[in-house]
């Protein structure tokens, strides 16, 4: 994407305000432009806009309004509503907002535009980076955010398995990564449950493998849930269940998005990518309840739901990562709506046994904007995964902590990994709101991002 970034004398100041500070603005104001904000009844409630006329008809300075210091809650990423109003042209902050970096990545942020399939121009606007910005860190994480989004809000019928694949194959030819493909019998073979949830789609399943980094380096393996289409399989979803999607391979957007940040900043890891694509379709030969599939690992899993298919396709994926005992594993996943009951759509929740690292994401999740809450692996609930007739069924009856039992599935999987992180992502914006519009969502690799970015510099 081009960067909305760009230097000039001449940049229109952008003044934020809030109510308790704009009378003092105000003062300060010539009277002509205090008189015209008069007239327009601005008032710096959060997200006003005003362009105060130079004159000679051109734009003096922009008043926009944010919170109060002391205000219940901040949207720090409130100065992203910006590309949608500005006129063409080159702006710069006045004065500081909230937080000057975030507001300048939600100005990136908020330039982003869907024009896949119809005609979306970008924003005419452009930002003088703020002092003690790097424009080019905002950049590589804009970018990112934007890979994710775009893969997100393509249609199923234009990002099946292999689209996917493609995807994830030209973002490692880009920075020099290896590629690799598991498809067809040695799928079968080699991991049983990615094949049992694809194999009913005449969309071949597979799982993608990027490899790159110095082996010296830490081992740090990235693993996507790559459903690209979510019917529910023979546990069919409602129509309106299955309205959007399009989205339940969000956990692999975000995890090339996060690949991306990684490689482009050139982290000292040793990088792994995995991504189980599949589309859980419904034929004749699709998985059935109550069907019994012998894992990569070894254990045997009783389907107790054939719509709980990406806790399957990511343990056979964490199995694999996991023989390499890697420094540390992270799961991405769009997995189950217990989690959007409990905690809504902004607000994924997050799993880990690692004090350290716990403490570690929930701070860089509030050092970038990135929400995340942590969610505990509660020992008592595994036994609730037990089966009669397989090790474990991947779906207990009972809708009680159904993102909990998600995670502790996973687990099973996972015993050698020094540190491993699971989060249960919704990878969707519901309703637009300021650098974030309505559809496909990066969550949680900004914030991962800068975790291993701290690690890893």
């Amino acid at each position: 994407m081009p960067s909305v970034f760009e230097t000039s004398p001449t940049a229109i100041p952008i003044t934020f305000v809030t109510k308790s500070s704009w009378d003092q603005v105000a003062e300060t104001l010539p009277a002509a432009q205090r008189q015209f904000a008069a007239a327009n009844a601005f008032t710096a409630k959060p997200s006003g806009y005003l362009a105060l006329p130079a004159p000679d008809g051109a734009i003096a300075q922009v008043l926009f309004g944010i919170e109060d210091e002391d205000a219940r809650s901040r949207d720090l990423f409130r100065p992203g509503a910006l590309p949608g109003l500005l006129p063409p042209g080159i702006y710069r902050f006045a004065n500081a907002p909230h937080d000057a970096r975030l507001a300048a990545l939600a100005f990136a942020l908020g330039s982003y535009r869907f024009a896949r399939y119809r005609k979306a121009d970008r924003p005419e606007v452009r930002l003088v980076p703020p002092d003690g910005v790097d424009a080019t860190e905002i950049n590589r994480i804009a970018d990112a955010a934007m890979l994710a989004r775009d893969l997100i809000n393509t249609p199923a019928n234009d990002m099946g398995p292999e689209e996917l694949a493609a995807a994830a194959q030209d973002l490692a030819a880009e920075f020099g990564a290896s590629f690799a493909c598991t498809i067809g019998a040695a799928l079968k073979t080699d991991f049983p449950l990615i094949h049992a949830v694809g194999m009913a789609s005449d969309r071949a399943p597979r799982l993608i493998d990027i490899g790159w980094g110095d082996p010296a380096h830490p081992k740090v393996t990235l693993v996507g849930k790559g459903v690209c289409f979510d019917t529910g399989g023979l546990d069919l979803k409602p129509s309106s269940g299955m309205l959007i999607m399009k989205k339940d391979m969000g956990g692999a957007a975000n995890v090339l998005a996060l690949a991306r940040m990684v490689m482009d900043a050139k982290l000292k890891v040793c990088l792994r990518v995995l991504i189980p694509a599949v589309e859980n379709a419904v034929a004749g030969n699709a998985f059935r309840p109550l069907d019994i599939f012998t894992s990569r690992k070894g254990i045997t899993v009783e389907i107790g739901n054939t719509d709980a298919e990406g806790r399957l396709v990511l343990a056979d994926a964490l199995a694999l990562a996991d023989e390499e005992k890697p420094d540390l594993l992270i799961d991405l996943g769009t997995l189950t709506g217990a989690a959007r009951v409990a905690l809504g759509p902004d607000l994924p929740p997050f799993y880990t046994n690692d004090e350290t690292l716990a403490a570690d994401v929930a701070r860089c999740a509030v050092k970038e904007n990135d929400p995340l809450w942590r969610m505990p692996l509660w020992p008592p609930y595994d036994a609730w995964l037990d089966s009669k007739t397989a090790t474990i069924t991947n779906a207990p009856s009972g809708g009680f902590a159904g993102s909990i039992i998600c995670a502790l599935f996973l687990q099973r999987f996972v015993e050698q990994a020094r540190s491993w992180l699971h989060v249960d992502i919704y990878g969707w914006t519901p309703s637009a709101k300021a650098a974030r519009p309505e559809g496909g969502e990066c969550q949680a690799a900004r914030a991962i991002y800068t975790l291993l970015s701290e690690r890893y510099a």
